[in-house]
């Protein structure tokens, strides 16, 4: 019969080779690299919504320059990008009639100096003392508002008091009050009944 003491003998032997055995597993667990954490930079999830959204800019006498509203805007942190849903912008100048453009949608450039339109664009710069009421649409315009600059590389109708006028290609330049149609341009005319 073999007591305790003899069994605690004959398993010391083994002892070392325990121990070697679980140094061995616990250095194998703190060498194994981590586990890579999921990567939500290639993720594209909005970090912010904003229903009915509305900004305004000032000029330097405090009095409203631009407009920019939407019924939706949503940010993206990924790409710093801002998506717009049935954007509306507005621009006020003193000595220049305003200009309101509109859209389906649109987007904010990272900075905020460009907002690009989509979907059934309108642009309408309103009539003043000496010019009517001057329209365009089209399906897409890059807007710089600070500079008070559109253009579209699309086709473009524009339409005024008299004159309906179909291009591709268009640059809107509200400060200098010049609008170049840049190819394919046809137009009609209605002369002005007296």
């Amino acid at each position: 019969m073999t007591t305790p003491l003899q069994r605690l003998r004959e398993w010391s032997a083994l002892l070392p080779l325990l121990l070697l055995l679980a140094a061995t597993y616990w250095l194998n667990q703190q060498v194994q690299p981590m586990p890579p954490k999921p990567d939500s930079s290639k993720r594209h999830d909005a970090d912010f919504i904003i229903s009915k959204f509305s900004a305004t800019a000032l000029n330097e006498q405090g009095v409203p320059r631009f407009l920019m509203s939407a019924q939706k805007m949503v940010h993206y942190p990924d790409d710093d990008s801002t998506r717009l849903d049935e954007p509306q912008l507005s621009s006020f100048n003193a000595g220049r009639p305003p200009v309101y453009t509109s859209a389906r949608q649109g987007e904010v450039s990272s900075k905020g100096e460009e907002v690009f339109l989509r979907d059934e664009v309108k642009l309408v710069r309103a009539a003043s003392a000496t010019q009517s009421e001057m329209t365009f649409t089209t399906t897409y315009l890059h807007v710089i508002p600070d500079r008070d600059l559109a253009d579209t590389d699309r086709p473009i109708t524009m339409v005024d008091a008299y004159n309906t006028v179909h291009a591709v290609g268009m640059q809107f330049d509200n400060k200098a009050r010049v609008v170049k149609l840049l190819s394919h341009v046809r137009s009609q005319h209605a002369p002005a009944r007296h």
